[in-house]
C-alpha cells in the first residue's frame, strides 16, 4: 500500500495529491466524501459521478 501526505491550509483546504487523483479517477468539479469510523479511521471516496447521481436521484 502506498501512502501520500497532504497539508491542511488555514482555510481548511487540502490539495489531493496527483497520485491519489489519478488512482481515484478524480477530475475538476468532482465532490469528495469522507466517512469517519469511530473517530479514527477516515475513508476517502469520489462522489458526484453520473452513476452516483442516477443511483441517488430519489433520495
Amino acid at each position: 500500500m502506498a501512502s501520500e501526505l497532504a497539508t491542511l491550509t488555514s482555510k481548511g483546504q487540502v490539495t489531493v495529491p496527483k497520485t491519489v487523483r489519478d488512482a481515484l479517477g478524480l477530475r475538476q468539479g468532482d465532490t469528495l466524501q469522507w466517512d469517519l469510523e469511530e473517530g479514527v479511521e477516515a475513508n476517502l471516496q469520489e462522489w458526484n459521478s453520473h452513476a452516483d447521481e442516477e443511483a441517488f436521484a430519489d433520495l
